[in-house]
């Protein structure tokens, strides 16, 4: 199995189980790694052969800005479920920090694993 990656996307998004936190927008840190067979784009070199990893950031750009929720528990899952219906991943690793939740503490987050590994 192949790993297509993105690293360190931000996106702002209402997310929190605080009332301030359900004022005011806070910057998730997203990395995912994502199962997939290179080999066919590497074969013919057209985009359309593989997973196309702008298409993913956009859909989860558009997801994460559009849906709010309380926990990063529940934007995780969804967020897992979500990409791999609709662009057929197998395996997954998605890791969502909240920098800031927590004072004196760099990151916190949650890191899951979907489907299954080749």
């Amino acid at each position: 199995m192949d790993i297509v990656y993105i690293t360190d996307l931000r996106i702002e998004t209402i997310i929190g189980v605080y009332a301030w936190e359900r004022q005011v927008r806070q910057t998730l840190v997203i990395d995912l790694e994502m199962g997939t067979d290179i080999r066919p784009a590497a074969t013919s070199d057209d985009i359309a052969d593989t997973l196309d990893y702008k298409a993913v950031t956009k859909r989860v750009i558009a997801y994460t800005e559009t849906n709010h929720f309380q926990l990063v528990e529940t934007l995780a899952e969804r967020l897992a479920t979500l990409l791999r219906e609709e662009f057929s991943i197998p395996w997954l690793r998605l890791r969502i920090n909240k920098q800031g939740a927590v004072r004196g503490v760099r990151d916190v987050g949650v890191m899951i694993e979907r489907g299954e590994r080749e």
